[in-house]
């Protein structure tokens, strides 16, 4: 298993986790709260398939020598 998707595991717990909270939170908080039952289930796939391709895309950049090489501002470019 290589390093970035090891990264990217341990990242997409915890974006997962956010993004299902805001999407939760706007579910519930509005008048889509009567439609709950039926739109959760949609939100736990909509937060996975948000939640995986930002955790790859982040993992990379949480490497110590990328920070070493590029430097502090290179990556945030």
């Amino acid at each position: 298993m290589s390093v970035r998707l090891q990264i990217a595991a341990m990242i997409f717990l915890m974006a997962q986790a956010v993004i299902f909270g805001v999407l939760t939170i706007a579910v519930l908080a509005t008048p889509l709260s009567h439609e709950a039952m039926a739109l959760m289930p949609w939100v736990v796939v909509g937060s996975a398939l948000v939640a995986m391709p930002f955790s790859w895309w982040l993992a990379p950049r949480l490497r110590a020598r990328t920070w070493r090489r590029e430097g502090e501002m290179e990556i945030l470019r």
